[in-house]
């Protein structure tokens, strides 16, 4: 049987851009394993820093298909499941493939290695998106080949690195992503543009990023708290970009526990962070240009609104495009 891998390779970038954002200081990575006819027996994705990777996630579920054995679903522990898997497997992986977006891991660190899981578990042919830049982790690749496991590397290679791009900007210097919500008209004003699902996968992003930066007249008209509550997560820091120092230390998000918040006209202050998210509109738009990565759309079906961005002459590529419950969901690199 011939295998299209970009096909399959397709399926796991598209699970693993749903938790982009979500997996700092974590990759967002997706994993496929089919059968030896092709049928699909798991995709699943890396869901937060901590949890187990998207090939543990995938071989999980690909082995509860293949077995039935339910005693496997309650593990949650990347530890406790590579265990069963190797205990338990009788060689029922043996005609299967695997497609991960990242190379799978090849240190013991949090989390146990998945190439050698892969091995162990007697996996035919292994497909792999982008080679891990991480010094650390890398290196899978060789121990698959050298197991004799069969590697088709630098499948959909320039998708696979678009996905990854954030977490390499983690390691080097610092990721910045612009964040906003608008009406089908463009325009942006107003509060609770995007559905509940929307604002809590958001929240879920601030819940992991250092440092979230919004402007002054945002801060003054719409009193925000900005923190993470619809998760039940952390509040990021806050960048306050204003000339003028003077705010109301009663908006909500002044009073926000173990957070620091700054005002200050200029950007200067993100050097010391990582993971950052900016939100705004039209203005913080402009200001922002030069130092933001990636973008972050997310466009309700309604009309509405008076302020958008209308006035703005700019193109971008379309990296993912999704949908919740209700919203289109975008993220997009600007045309140099």
């Amino acid at each position: 049987m011939v295998i299209d891998s970009n096909f399959y390779m397709n399926l796991a970038l598209r699970e693993a851009w749903k938790y982009q954002g979500l997996t700092y200081p974590n990759p967002a990575v997706g994993c496929v394993v089919i059968g030896e006819g092709g049928q699909i027996l798991a995709i699943e994705a890396h869901k937060r820093a901590g949890e187990p990777h998207a090939e543990v996630e995938a071989l999980k579920s690909a082995y509860y298909k293949l077995s039935s054995d339910e005693k496997i679903l309650p593990l949650k522990n990347s530890s406790e499941i590579h265990a069963y898997l190797l205990k338990n497997h009788n060689n029922i992986f043996n005609k299967t493939s695997l497609f991960t977006t990242l190379e799978p891991c090849s240190h013991i660190g949090k989390t146990p290695s998945c190439a050698n899981l892969i091995v162990n578990l007697g996996i035919k042919k292994v497909f792999i998106g982008s080679y891990d830049s991480n010094e650390v982790a890398s290196g899978g690749e060789g121990m698959l080949k050298s197991a004799g496991v069969e590697v088709e590397n630098e499948v959909l290679v320039k998708e696979c690195n678009n996905i990854l791009f954030p977490f390499k900007k983690f390691c080097e210097e610092r990721f910045v992503f612009f964040k906003w919500a608008q009406r089908l008209d463009g325009t942006y004003d107003g509060k609770d543009i995007s559905s509940k699902s929307s604002r809590a996968l958001v929240h879920g992003m601030r819940n992991v990023c250092d440092l979230l930066v919004i402007g002054g007249n945002t801060v003054r008209i719409d009193r925000p708290t900005l923190d993470a509550r619809l998760v039940n997560g952390r509040a990021p820091d806050i960048l306050i970009l204003s000339r003028n120092k003077e705010f109301d230390k009663t908006i909500p998000l002044f009073s926000v526990a173990n957070r620091k918040v700054m005002i200050a006209d200029s950007f200067d202050v993100i050097k010391e962070y990582k993971n950052i998210m900016v939100e705004g509109g039209k203005n913080m738009f402009e200001l922002s240009k030069n130092i933001v990565d990636y973008y972050l759309c997310f466009i309700a079906p309604q009309f509405g609104g008076d302020s958008n961005f209308s006035v703005i002459d700019d193109k971008f590529s379309i990296l993912n495009i999704q949908q919740d419950e209700q919203d289109i969901i975008m993220w997009m690199k600007r045309e140099r």
